[in-house]
C-alpha cells in the first residue's frame, strides 16, 4: 500500500495553522516555575541545536484511545506523526496541543501490507483504523476538508500499536506506573459522546459531517489478528521481577 501523500506542502499548514492551542493538558506537574537562566539555556539550544527527527513531523492527526481491557478508561490523543517510509509512521502521543502538553506515548501505524507479516501473537497488539476513518472520529486539525479526505483514504486500511507512559486521564500529575496497551474504537456506541462533543467544540468541527463526507472511502476488510480484544484476547502490560530474556536478543 502506498502511502504517500499528494496533497504536498499542505501538511505543513497541520501544525503551523489553526487546529491548535485549543487543548490544555489535562495535568499540572509539580516543579518550581522555571528560572531565567533555563529560559536563556533553552532560547540558546532552539538556536543553535539541530532537531531534525521533530522537524521530520509533518502530520497532526487527532482521535481517541481506550485502555486495552478497560473500554472505560477513553481519552483523546493528539498525535505528531512522521511518515518513515511509504508504508511505516511514528508517531508522539499528547494530551494536548499547546506548549503544555504532556507527552502520553507513542503509536507506530503500518500499512496493510506489512500487518501481514507480523507474527500472529504480534498481531494482537494491533489495532485497524477502518472504524475511525469512517466514523469520523479521527481527524486532521487544520487540514483542508479534501485534502483530510484524501489522508483517510490512506489511513482507512492501517493498522496501529499504540503504549501510553503517562496516563494523564487518571490525574496523575507524573508519568507513574508502567506503560498501557491502548486500543482504537471499532464500532458506534463504544465511544463516550461526550468526549466527541467536547472536543467538536474546541476545533469547532462535526464529526458527524465528517463521516458523511467520508461514505464514498472504501472500508476494508479487518485482517485477522487485529482488535483481538473484540475476541477476548487481551494483551497488556505489567511490572514483574521475573528475569526474561528480550525477544530476539542472544548473548
Amino acid at each position: 500500500m502506498n502511502l504517500n501523500w499528494t496533497v504536498g506542502g499542505l501538511f505543513a499548514l497541520l501544525l503551523t495553522g489553526c487546529g491548535g492551542k485549543n487543548t490544555s493538558s489535562n495535568v499540572e506537574s509539580p516543579g518550581d516555575e522555571k528560572t531565567a537562566k533555563t529560559e536563556v539555556l533553552e532560547t540558546g539550544a532552539d538556536v543553535i541545536q539541530n532537531k531534525a527527527p521533530l522537524q521530520a513531523i509533518s502530520m497532526y492527526l487527532d482521535g481517541f484511545h481506550f485502555y486495552n481491557g478497560d473500554m472505560k478508561g477513553q481519552m483523546e490523543a493528539h498525535h505528531y506523526c512522521t511518515q518513515v517510509n511509504e508504508d511505516v509512521i511514528q508517531c508522539m502521543i499528547f494530551d494536548g496541543n499547546g506548549k503544555d502538553a504532556k507527552i502520553m506515548g507513542v503509536e507506530y501505524i503500518v500499512s496493510e501490507r506489512l500487518f501481514k507479516t507480523l507474527p500472529a501473537e504480534e498481531k494482537k497488539l494491533w489495532h485497524s483504523h477502518v472504524h475511525e476513518v469512517k466514523s469520523g472520529t479521527l481527524i486532521a486539525p487544520g487540514l483542508p476538508q479534501v485534502a483530510e479526505h484524501e489522508l483517510m483514504e490512506k489511513l482507512v486500511s492501517t493498522y496501529g500499536k499504540t503504549y501510553h507512559t503517562w496516563h494523564t486521564d487518571r490525574d496523575l500529575k507524573l508519568p507513574l506506573g508502567h506503560p498501557l496497551i491502548m486500543m482504537g474504537f471499532t464500532k458506534d456506541g463504544q465511544l463516550a459522546d461526550s468526549l466527541v462533543a467536547q472536543r467538536d467544540q474546541r476545533f469547532n468541527i462535526s464529526t458527524a459531517k465528517k463521516r458523511q463526507n467520508r461514505a464514498d472511502i472504501p472500508a476494508p476488510a479487518v485482517q485477522p489478528g487485529a482488535n483481538a480484544w473484540e475476541q477476548g484476547e487481551v494483551r497488556q502490560l505489567k511490572v514483574s521481577d521475573d528475569k526474561q530474556p528480550i525477544p530476539g536478543h542472544s548473548h
